[in-house]
């Protein structure tokens, strides 16, 4: 009997590795860049804060700055802000656009925003960068649809793994924040991006984990009541942040600039910034590296705080591009090193202790901005190079997480999404396209059959994936907790179709 072989995941997996070596080549130059910007922009203030006089042509120069990357916002509205949302939007279906404009510009336009010490990270302008690029390849390979969409997931996960070198938690990352489906396909080809992409930024970077943080010892069984209390404290601050973040661009149209300019505020804020304190600019990895290293005092951190809230939602709400991921980050650190300073204080606490609640209060701050819990504990156990912290990770990650919720939450990226577009009315293209919809435990669908349900008229389902093998619907098909649904629609149709399912497949429980 002749056997034949399934080249489908193999071929994924090779595109996956072609869309994560290209893209883990422009995310290291990109992140280099950023890197050696901020370098001379601190040397820069340095030489400010000794000659007054230059302070005049420097005022100038962040202008200028500023305008020119106003000018390609202007030009390629895509490129604003972190990129993430854009890139959930092109999975969805929802928003599309031109490849090599967003690719170009998002490139330079970062590294002239970041790089000159403004508080946001790289990380979701390389999630948007890796996207492109597997967007491009996918044009230039003709590939549409699915396949499509597996590249620009790809390439998305290619590009936060070659920003923080985790690429098992870029991958989750994209699957769970981004993607919101664990399809077979797009996790294979997301993996082998994230894996080829994080080798090309190893050799660029070296071995070391991005936040390396040695820690004196594990923390014991009767310092979690702490964990619980630091999860309540960052689930209610990122509250505050996702809510003052999601403000802040109805706050800049209020002061009747174009919106295109509205990046000279954050431009001309950092001025004095740098001249103060020129070792807290950029996005927060040294910050978090020296806080770590030599806490400070409890006031001092405060202010700390309240500096980077601040100017880290003034900076992102401005549209500039660049992200919130490290920030949030160095925020999350920030905290921890407050709660733990605190408790250490009252005498909750052992002092040996603190450096372990900065890197717990990283995950748990990101989990509950994110909403997405499983990211954070892998992101942190990642870049910090270690796994000893697994149980107090979850535990904060997961308390952080239900405060959020409690309070109203909703996942920070999924938000910004909501604000770039609304569903669109069915449009025929003639171009036929697959959505693929999970079915959680304790939604609408679970235990009832096909016939219970009236689809969309745009819409006919195909398939049930379930495990391994696929089943073809009958009216009478029971619908099971951890089924796939495959529904082919029209590709134009494609994200209204997936709102109205999402009516349908309500999480009652």
């Amino acid at each position: 009997m002749k056997r034949h072989f399934d080249l489908t995941r193999f071929s994924a997996v090779w595109r996956g590795l072609v869309v994560g070596l290209i893209t883990g080549v422009v995310v290291s130059v990109f992140r280099f860049c950023i890197e050696q910007g901020l370098q001379l922009v601190q040397w820069g203030y340095g030489q400010l804060r000794g000659n007054l006089w230059l302070l005049l042509p420097w005022l100038g120069l962040s202008v200028l700055v500023a305008v020119i990357v106003g000018l390609m916002v202007k030009q390629t509205p895509d490129i604003k802000g972190s990129g993430i949302p854009q890139v959930e939007g092109q999975l969805a279906g929802e928003l599309d656009y031109a490849w090599w404009p967003v690719l170009w510009r998002k490139f330079i336009g970062g590294i002239l925003s970041i790089g000159s010490g403004l508080y946001l990270g790289r990380e979701g302008p390389s999630i948007q960068l890796g996207a492109t690029i597997g967007q491009g390849f996918a044009e230039k390979t003709h590939q549409t649809g699915a396949d499509r969409r597996s590249l620009i997931a790809g390439g998305a996960a290619a590009g936060l793994s070659a920003a923080f070198n985790a690429p098992i938690a870029s991958t989750l990352f994209i699957l769970e924040e981004v993607y919101h489906n664990f399809s077979p396909i797009i996790w294979t080809t997301a993996l082998a991006s994230a894996i080829a992409s994080n080798f090309i930024s190893l050799n660029f970077f070296g071995l070391v984990p991005v936040l390396h943080i040695p820690y004196g010892r594990n923390l014991p069984l009767s310092q979690y009541g702490n964990l619980i209390g630091l999860g309540i404290l960052l689930g209610v601050f990122g509250y505050l942040y996702q809510n003052i973040t999601l403000a802040m661009p109805g706050w800049y149209a209020k002061l009747r600039l174009p919106s295109w300019l509205n990046g000279l505020v954050p431009f001309l804020l950092v001025i004095p910034i740098g001249l103060l304190w020129p070792q807290l600019l950029g996005g927060g990895n040294s910050v978090i590296l020296n806080i770590a290293g030599a806490p400070p005092l409890l006031l001092g951190l405060l202010g700390i705080f309240v500096l980077r809230f601040v100017f880290s939602t003034v900076s992102y709400g401005s549209g500039l591009p660049g992200g919130i991921f490290l920030p949030i980050l160095s925020l999350g650190a920030i905290l921890g090193a407050i709660y733990a300073q605190a408790m250490v204080a009252l005498g909750l606490m052992p002092a040996q202790y603190v450096t372990n609640f900065i890197i717990f209060a990283m995950a748990g701050y990101f989990a509950g901005i994110g909403k997405a819990p499983f990211t954070a504990i892998l992101l942190i156990t990642e870049m910090v190079g270690t796994l000893h912290h697994l149980m107090p990770l979850a535990v904060v990650s997961m308390t952080a997480y239900v405060v959020v919720d409690l309070l109203g939450g909703a996942p920070i990226y999924e938000a910004l999404l909501e604000k770039l577009t609304q569903p669109k009315l069915p449009e025929h293209s003639g171009v036929q396209d697959r959505l693929e919809i999970p079915v959680f435990e304790g939604s609408a669908f679970e235990g009832h059959q096909v016939r219970d349900f009236k689809w969309p008229q745009e819409s006919l389902l195909i398939a049930i994936r379930r495990g391994e093998r696929q089943v073809i619907p009958h009216g009478d098909t029971l619908i099971r907790g951890g089924d796939t649904l495959i529904i082919l629609t029209d590709r134009s149709n494609r994200a209204w179709v997936h709102h109205q399912i999402d009516k349908l497949n309500v999480v009652t429980t």
